[in-house]
């Protein structure tokens, strides 16, 4: 067979199989699956059919008949007539059983739980690769910002200055709300859980576990280092207050919840999600609402600033659906740098905040260097600490009601004074 011959029926074998509907097997039906399944109903023509929809209570009010629905997830996993799952439970733990399960049979897999990707990344990559399956999981990051697959395949060797973005659509809302009309944290709360950004139990978005996941996940294609996400500093915005506002309101500033991917000098990485104040120069200062925003400071095309809803069944849902088009086409991660070589992961900086607490023995305890600005009347301190300090005392932070807000500026734990640019770029 000619070469020509070789490769008319190559393209004729792709041809027939982007033709061919994936049969889709939908495991969980809340926001992003009712979305997604939405979506695909405004789509016919799109080339994908929800076959199945496996759910967990049987008793939930749902908008379809309770005869469309499955309530073993098993029964899907096992189900040969089904090309592609897609999963989208909130549960992580199960999560992971239903996504390794389909993995271990070199199954498709597409699914939006940031948090079990980012407990369990090295084992699915490694499943993925010994079992000849395929994962995505765009869904996962960012909702509709395709932000993973630009560093996965246009990043892919390009050595990157910073990640960092506003993650997490949730915070942001309640932290606009209180920058506009000045509202306490628990009435911003209220409202973005009644506008459905915020959960019933808000604690994974306020205090930044969201976003951590996030983080570990991105660090993965933005400089191929696998973490855990006990590794990431994670300070979130329960403890915010109006004062805290006010703080960053005089100085013409913003505070958002940054996560921030650094890479410093000697080819050393570093990852932190906390509170930032942002001013008028960063594209971020902009993004509000329940909106997201990603710059990206790459070597060689310098920056780029990605924006787009990052919550909400339309936009996550618009995700999947891109994962279900890259899998028509057999695309998958290429996880580039993974085989460049390894960077240095480190937490031995000292990064300058702002603090506002009322307890003076967590003062001592995360051991400021530098004091630049003080206010006893409203309870506030600037300064430097070491980030070592504050990963410890994390927890005593959030059950003592303290703020912490960083400025941007970083530098190394040896009490250089020279900021490193690389860190502060945000």
């Amino acid at each position: 067979m000619s070469r020509l011959s070789s490769t008319n029926l190559a393209v004729s074998a792709l041809a027939a199989s982007l033709a061919a509907p994936l049969r889709v097997g939908l495991i969980g039906f809340g926001c992003v699956g009712q979305g997604l399944y939405d979506i695909l109903r405004q789509r016919p023509g799109f080339g994908a059919e929800i076959r199945r929809i496996a759910v967990k209570n049987p008793g939930k009010p749902r908008s379809l008949p309770v005869e469309a629905f499955s309530f073993q997830a098993d029964e899907l996993l096992h189900d040969p007539e089904l090309d592609v799952l897609v999963e989208v439970i909130d549960d992580a733990r199960e999560a992971f059983r239903l996504v390794s399960t389909a993995l271990r049979q070199g199954r498709r897999v597409v699914t939006a739980n940031k948090a079990m990707v980012a407990q369990h990344l090295p084992e699915l990559i490694a499943l993925e690769r010994e079992f000849g399956g395929t994962l995505l999981y765009e869904a996962a990051v960012c909702g509709s910002i395709p932000v993973i697959r630009t560093l996965d395949a246009y990043f892919g060797q390009e050595p990157l200055r910073s990640v960092s973005g506003i993650v997490n659509g949730s915070s942001n809302y309640v932290l606009t709300r209180m920058g506009q009309d000045a509202s306490e944290y628990a009435v911003a709360l209220v409202e973005a859980q009644q506008q459905g950004f915020a959960e019933t139990d808000p604690t994974l978005d306020m205090a930044a576990f969201d976003p951590r996941s996030k983080a570990v996940i991105l660090a993965a294609h933005a400089y191929g280092a696998l973490l855990q996400p006990e590794q990431v500093l994670n300070l979130g915005i329960e403890n915010v207050s109006a004062t805290d506002i006010a703080y960053a309101a005089v100085a013409g500033q913003k505070i958002k919840v940054v996560a921030g991917l650094y890479l410093l000098p000697d080819q050393q990485l570093t990852v932190l999600v906390t509170p930032q104040l942002v001013d008028p120069t960063s594209p971020l200062y902009a993004v509000d609402d329940e909106f997201n925003g990603v710059v990206i400071e790459a070597e060689f095309a310098g920056p780029q600033f990605l924006r787009g809803r990052g919550a909400g069944g339309h936009p996550t849902g618009s995700a999947v659906l891109a994962d279900l088009a890259a899998l028509r086409a057999n695309q998958r991660y290429a996880y580039a740098k993974l085989a460049q070589p390894e960077l240095t992961y480190t937490t031995d900086l000292e990064i300058e905040i702002y603090l506002r607490t009322d307890d003076e023995l967590l003062l001592d305890q995360l051991g400021f260097t530098d004091i630049t600005e003080e206010a006893d009347e409203d309870g506030y301190i600037v300064g430097f600490v070491p980030l070592d300090a504050l990963i410890q005392h994390r927890d005593r932070l959030r059950t003592a009601g303290a703020f912490i807000a960083r400025t941007g500026n970083v530098r190394p734990a040896t009490h250089a004074t020279e900021v490193l640019e690389a860190a502060s770029a945000v």
